[in-house]
């Protein structure tokens, strides 16, 4: 059997942090044996930003678990074990035309988190969550059977997998759509917006727009409440590019990674630095080009570019704070949650917003509306700042990214989603809350 070695583990927050049990099977076949003892859940990459993927007692890194099976080149289906990274996928199969469906902001996320967390992108208003592009998935039980499930086979276990956090069992390979594409290259158009009205606006009328999202100025306040850039985006067609990047249109120029390499001090992030930072990018963008050609990576994750990035909030780490609105009371809700951060002057430069389409699900994330991410140091004063705006957004109707708390109450939870407790009945009659349980599960679910 593989052993466990106890290990301190904590998200891409880093916080919490907490020691614990942690295996690294090398295949599927090794998996099952640890599973008897209860109580534990699958990590992948660790870009989970809170708690959700730290066993109550114990943890299984899937990471060795990254081969990619087969593909599909004329239906673009990728069969992989669920530890390959969607990093590894674009770099494998870019080059031959294809790209993922649907894309978090970071590419360093295993296709095992992607569907546990039912991850969604900039385009969720047109092609939905990252569950819609996957045909079928193999889970193994707390007995070690693995069962396969898709939209016909096993219908409930597929639905039920898709958006729960790795709590139906473990998810070892899956078989997921991509898209084909012509070239590596997004044209973008930045939509400079002084409030959240013409925010919204420029949402709404950029509605057949492949991708969208804006980034917000959270402490921009009175008449430039909500003030924000709003980014679309396309695939290029080949013969869209410049000329010389037709013959090679998957290319891309070499780029310079940067990193954060040590921890930044808590002081330097701050009310008067971050207000600097956000109306420097917002006088740097109005004097840009609107449009522009941008390479895949810049468009989908400018944030991967720094190495390390989470550091700059600190050694204590950094809280998220996601929310969906529903799309009447989006522009209310949206408001309030900014005013509140605006006044409490506790302002984060990684502010997004986005569109989202409609969406029935057992218990992932997205709703028709709007969601806001707001990421702040981790202490004290955002503890009770997040208790406000987890207020407000229930008020609104809204409800929370699992994948990124790290702090949300039971009460709330169950006050905000009824479905939480249907989730929680299923898991009780099933015994999956007996064999599979994370930090995040012991707090909310319990």
């Amino acid at each position: 059997m593989q052993p466990f070695r106890t290990e301190e583990l904590a998200g891409w927050g880093r916080y919490p942090r907490r020691p614990g049990p942690v295996a690294r099977p090398r295949d599927a076949e090794a998996v099952a044996p640890l599973i008897g003892a209860g109580g534990v859940i699958a990590r992948g990459n660790g870009r989970a930003y809170g708690d959700s993927a730290m066993g109550a007692a114990a943890t299984l890194d899937l990471r060795r678990l990254n081969r990619m099976l087969s593909f599909d080149e004329e239906a673009g289906r990728l069969v992989a074990e669920a530890g390959v990274l969607l990093g590894d996928v674009i770099a494998t199969f870019l080059p031959r035309g294809w790209f993922p469906w649907v894309s978090p902001g970071t590419k360093f996320v295993t296709l095992g988190g992607a569907i546990a967390a039912d991850v969604h992108g900039k385009n969720h208003h047109r092609d939905g969550a990252f569950g819609a592009f996957v045909d079928w998935i193999d889970v193994m039980g707390a007995d070690g059977t693995v069962t396969r499930a898709s939209r016909e086979e096993n219908a409930e276990l597929f639905a039920w997998t898709l958006g729960g956090m790795g709590l139906t069992g473990v998810i070892l390979r899956a078989a997921i759509r991509l898209r084909p594409v012509e070239s590596a290259w997004i044209a973008q158009t930045t939509l400079p917006a002084q409030n959240l009205a013409e925010a919204m606006e420029a949402f709404e009328a950029a509605d057949e727009a492949t991708y969208s999202v804006a980034w917000i100025d959270c402490l921009a306040s009175g008449a430039a409440l909500g003030r924000s850039l709003v980014m679309t985006g396309e695939h290029t067609m080949a013969h869209d590019l410049p000329r010389d990047r037709r013959t090679q249109p998957y290319r891309m120029p070499p780029k310079r990674r940067l990193s954060v390499p040590v921890d930044a001090p808590v002081a330097a992030l701050n009310r008067l630095s971050v207000r600097a930072f956000n109306a420097l990018y917002w006088r740097r963008a109005l004097r840009a080009p609107r449009e522009a050609l941008v390479d895949w990576d810049s468009y989908f994750y400018p944030l991967d570019a720094i190495l390390g990035w989470n550091r700059i909030y600190g050694r204590r780490g950094f809280l998220q704070f996601q929310c969906a609105l529903p799309l009447a009371c989006s522009e209310a809700g949206l408001r309030a949650l900014l005013s509140e951060t605006s006044a409490a002057g506790q302002g984060s430069f990684l502010a997004v917003l986005k569109r989202f389409g409609a969406q029935e699900s057992r218990f992932s994330f997205p709703m028709e509306g709007y969601t806001l991410a707001l990421d702040f140091p981790a202490n004290a004063r955002t503890l009770a700042l997040l208790d406000r705006l987890d207020a407000i957004a229930a008020e609104h109707g809204g409800r929370f990214y699992l994948a990124k708390d790290a702090r949300l109450s039971a009460a709330t939870l169950h006050r905000v989603d009824p479905r939480a407790a249907a989730f929680r009945a299923m898991r009780r009659e099933t015994g999956r809350d007996r064999a599979f349980a994370s930090a995040q599960s012991e707090r909310l679910l319990l």
